[in-house]
């Protein structure tokens, strides 16, 4: 029983160009400092209130206060 369909052939495809080299571009102390600056502002920004969540992902490990404190004499 053979196929009553061929399909078709691909054609080879094109070689690969290499990549241009990137320019290089010389960065002053300044314009690193900038950036540095920027990268650190973006990080801030990214952790948020991150850092005020006092329990872990699996909540909180403390055991809780079930007594409640009674006055004395009433």
């Amino acid at each position: 029983m053979g196929s009553l369909f061929k399909a078709p052939s691909m054609p080879p495809l094109p070689p690969v160009q290499p990549l241009p080299e990137p320019p290089k571009a010389e960065v002053s102390q300044a314009e690193k400092d900038a950036i540095a600056a920027e990268q650190a502002a973006v990080e801030r920004k990214r952790r948020g209130r991150k850092s005020t969540i006092l329990t872990s992902p699996l909540g909180i490990e403390e055991e809780a206060e079930t007594e409640k404190k009674t006055l004395l004499g009433s």
